[in-house]
Formats: structure tokens, C-alpha cells, sequence
């Protein structure tokens, strides 16, 4: 589609495009068969989408889908995929980070900027097979991200432990109506059990996101300073002389687990 049919199409229902909701309508139907091409659908396959926007992937999910299942939280475009699509597609109209989720076994969005890390957190939640999403090229970068990496942080250790992280295609912003500011990249995800195993997982998730609130300090004076070891234990714990950032998923496990064993 080019931009003047987009906003035709729009006009037509209403739709105002609205920066704070992070939507920007992808224009080029390559980039969308690709998308679809990696999600890899099979026979009996529920696809979830979340944004479905004027249906590009959408209409490119129902030919090979067994049921599709689009979550829309503005009124007006879920209006739109209602009389476009009408019975073939189940709609949920709402917020993504609220609304039950269905089962699916396949997730597919070209994710509102505004939403990526909490609805990226969310879905990985869930039990599904494969998941293909188009998020901001920094966002994508940040999820891969290894150990000692300016783009290493709490999500790209989140993402590894809980799943196989692969960036695909580079998408220009000038593939969309209205440009955004900054160019996007295709990701796939596979959930996978954890690489390694920790001794309780909640502290640990827990100790990664404080550790990272902190990138910049010694881990023992984190550890010390929001008391999460007692400081006559803090010498004998592994890696407190490092920062955050220096650290593998696997040694920030070790870590945990080490003050797990302490009771510190």
C-alpha cells in the first residue's frame, strides 16, 4: 500500500494514527510475508496477533492458520478488522497487557513501541511455540545483547533465559505511515527450558533486575546498599568486584544461588 491509501483507508474509519499508541501502519507487503514466513505456521495452529493495524499480517496469517486471534485496543481499527475479516478472525478488543490471553501456539505483532518490553515479558509467560515480532532496532538489539555489551541489561538476560533469541530482517521506518523516528528489526523467539539451572528462580529474576538498576556500582556495594547480603558475607560471595554488565546470565545465576546458599 502507499501512503495515500493508507490514509484513505483510514479516513474512511476514522482512524487517527496517535503517536502515544505506537502506530505506525507497515506499508510494504514483502516485509509482511517474510514476517509470516518466519512464524513457520503449521496445520491446527492458533496464531495470536497483537495490533493487528489494517490487517497485513492478518490476512496473511488466515491462509494457513486454524484459528486467528487479534487483540486491538483501538476502537476504531478493531471496527475496521471486524468488517474486514468479520467471523474468520476472533477479536479481543482491549489492552494486551490486561486481557486474558488465549492459547495460541504462535504469536505474531509488529509491536507498539510504547508496549514492547511488558507485552515482550508477558508473552513469554506463556507456553507457545514460536513468536515473531517487529520491535525498534535499539529494543531488538538490547534482547540479544551479550555480557559486556553497551546494549547488555535486564531484558537481554531475561529474553536468554527464557528463550532463543534471533535477529531477522532490518526494516527501514520508511516501510511505514507515519515514520517513525527509528528503523525496526524482525525477531524470532523460541521458548526453551532455562540454559541453566538456579536455585530459586524468583530470586534470581529479582537480583537481575536490581543489579541492573545499579549497572554502574560494584555488586557488592549493590548487595550491601539495598541489603541483599549481609556485609561480613559480602567478601566470600563470587564477582563482587564486578559490575553488572561484566557478568554472564550463568554467573548472575551463580551469584544467586551463592546468596541463596548463604541465607544472607
Amino acid at each position: 500500500m502507499t501512503p495515500s491509501e493508507v490514509k484513505a483507508l483510514l479516513a474512511r474509519y476514522g482512524i487517527s494514527p496517535t503517536k502515544s499508541k505506537g502506530q505506525n501502519f507497515l506499508l510494504d507487503e514483502r516485509v509482511a510475508d517474510r514476517e509470516v514466513e518466519h512464524l513457520g505456521i503449521v496445520s491446527g495452529d492458533v496464531v495470536l496477533e497483537v495490533g493487528p493495524g489494517l490487517g497485513i499480517l492478518t490476512e496473511r496469517v488466515l491462509a494457513s492458520a486454524k484459528a486467528t486471534v487479534c487483540i486491538e485496543l483501538d476502537a476504531a481499527v478493531a471496527a475496521y478488522i471486524r468488517a474486514r475479516f468479520g467471523e474468520r478472525v476472533e477479536l479481543i478488543q482491549g489492552d494486551a497487557l490486561e486481557v486474558e490471553l488465549p492459547r495460541f501456539d504462535r504469536f505474531i505483532s509488529n509491536i507498539p513501541y510504547s508496549i514492547s518490553s511488558p507485552l515482550i515479558f508477558r508473552i513469554l509467560g506463556q507456553d507457545f511455540r514460536r513468536a515473531v515480532i517487529m520491535v525498534q532496532k535499539e529494543f531488538a538489539d538490547r534482547m540479544a545483547a551479550e555480557a559486556g555489551s553497551d546494549d547488555y541489561s535486564r531484558l537481554s538476560v531475561n529474553t536468554y533465559y527464557r528463550a532463543r533469541c534471533e535477529l531477522l530482517d532490518r526494516v527501514p521506518r520508511s516501510k511505514f505511515w507515519p515514520q517513525p523516528e527509528v528503523d525496526s528489526t524482525v525477531v524470532s523467539l523460541e521458548p526453551r527450558p532455562p540454559p541453566f539451572e538456579v536455585a530459586n528462580e524468583r530470586f534470581f529474576l529479582h537480583l537481575v533486575n536490581l543489579l541492573f538498576q545499579h549497572r554502574r556500582k560494584k555488586i557488592g556495594t549493590v548487595l550491601k546498599m539495598t541489603g541483599q547480603a549481609n556485609k561480613d558475607s559480602i567478601p566470600s560471595l563470587p564477582y563482587v568486584e564486578r559490575r553488572v554488565e561484566e557478568l554472564s546470565p550463568e554467573m548472575i545465576g551463580e551469584l544467586a544461588d551463592a546468596i541463596s546458599l548463604k541465607g544472607t
